[in-house]
């Protein structure tokens, strides 16, 4: 009954479990024991995905990339455009934030993501970027940018793998839908 209830008034799972520890324990019949236990326990979820891209293994499901991402952007009020580094058999070199903007948009700049690519020694490199307003439907601009950093890229010899948008629900993949 505990769990309706504040699922009910959060609005859902997410909403539930996107709020801070201290705004948790605040909720009625959850108190910081509890509020804490959640936290910790999306915590350790993340580390789970994480540690599954840094284990030196090759990134052969783009499905993981997407879950990742999705855990790392799907909670920020803004913007964030960010960039999984690969190696040549597609191991993840690192993750990097590389513009933060605000409620519905991020200047991407090719000429940054280049560079960052090139400190990394990065072969190839998977995109992702969230919509706050939840929505994981491409927007021309996301097609346009997407594009641009794909000759921007290829310029230098790094392969562009995929292109999440991160929102409600699953990640979507530009890939999968033809506009790589």
């Amino acid at each position: 009954e505990l769990g309706r209830r504040l699922l009910a008034e959060a609005g859902g799972l997410r909403g539930l479990l996107d709020r801070p520890a201290p705004a948790l324990a605040s909720l009625p019949g959850l108190g910081p024991v509890r509020g804490c236990r959640l936290v910790a326990a999306l915590e350790l979820g993340s580390r789970h995905l994480a540690q599954a891209l840094a284990r030196g293994e090759a990134l052969t499901d783009p499905g993981l990339a997407g879950e990742y991402l999705t855990r790392r952007l799907r909670a920020l009020p803004y913007e964030v455009f960010a960039c999984l580094f690969l190696d040549t058999r597609h191991r993840v070199i690192a993750f990097e934030e590389l513009f933060r903007g605000t409620l519905d948009g991020a200047e991407v700049h090719p000429r940054e993501v280049v560079q960052r690519c090139l400190a990394h020694h990065a072969a190839a490199v998977i995109l992702g970027h969230n919509h706050p307003s939840g929505c994981t439907e491409p927007s021309v601009a996301d097609r346009a940018v997407t594009a641009r950093l794909k000759q921007a890229l290829a310029l230098v010899e790094v392969r562009l793998l995929d292109h999440f948008i991160v929102g409600e629900g699953p990640a979507c993949s530009l890939a999968r839908l033809g506009a790589l």
